[in-house]
């Protein structure tokens, strides 16, 4: 695993109340969409995962929450990237993207590349929403069911607790498949980062147990589904 210098260079409160922290590092040491970058500092004894919210020439913005006791200045040991980022198919012309949990920051960079891309980007999230391109649409969780249909392809920032409502939040009914195909970034507390197996961020999905820190973070949205 790649190891990089970084530090902490600014702290932003976003709109929502969380703490974002723009992180200085190389180039290289940037996740893409949907992977993360481990972060180690002081004597903390756990690693904390970052996601890229935001790119800059000299690092990037990590999405929130930061790590409690950072501060600018903190010094940071980083590993990776690691895990599986979001793909895209070529052919998608109409993205949906939805936040199930607190905040939107992770599903940023997808939009943003989507609409350089002159896709049509509507996103769902029940979060506090920072300033959005004029060009995204933006309405409540309760009604992305509607969106479906219009969807090519369909992106979650997902909690691990919710999946196992998947389905229902998404009114699939019975064993029925997706309209769409979609990915979905699921977070889980990743206190090893696999490098000890310790199974906290296990996850089962229709291939069996996965570990979202080794085998995701991100999924095929099918895969995620309940089998009914």
């Amino acid at each position: 695993m790649r190891r990089y210098k970084g530090w902490v260079k600014e702290l932003h409160i976003e709109p929502s109340g969380m703490v974002s922290a723009r992180i200085a590092c190389p180039s290289r040491a940037v996740p893409q969409p949907g992977r993360y970058l481990l972060a180690s500092w002081g004597e903390a004894v756990l690693s904390a995962p970052l996601f890229l919210e935001a790119g800059f020439d000299d690092g990037f913005l990590a999405a929130p929450p930061a790590a409690v006791g950072w501060e600018p200045g903190t010094r940071l040991e980083l590993r990776g990237p690691r895990g599986d980022g979001f793909s895209l198919p070529a052919d998608t012309r109409r993205l949906v993207l939805a936040a199930l949990g607190d905040t939107v920051s992770r599903l940023l960079p997808v939009a943003e590349s989507a609409l350089q891309q002159e896709m049509a980007v509507a996103l769902f999230s029940d979060a506090v929403l920072p300033s959005l391109p004029s060009a995204m649409e933006a309405s409540p969780l309760a009604t992305l069911p509607d969106a479906l249909s219009w969807a090519d392809f369909l992106v979650l920032d997902l909690p691990l607790e919710e999946v196992p409502r998947l389905r229902d939040r998404l009114e699939i009914a019975g064993a029925g498949p997706l309209t769409c195909p979609g990915q979905a970034l699921v977070l889980a507390p990743m206190p090893c980062a696999g490098l000890a197996g310790c199974g906290v961020c296990a996850l089962r999905t229709r291939r069996g147990w996965k570990l979202v820190c080794e085998d995701g973070p991100v999924f095929p949205l099918q895969d995620l589904l309940e089998i009914r």
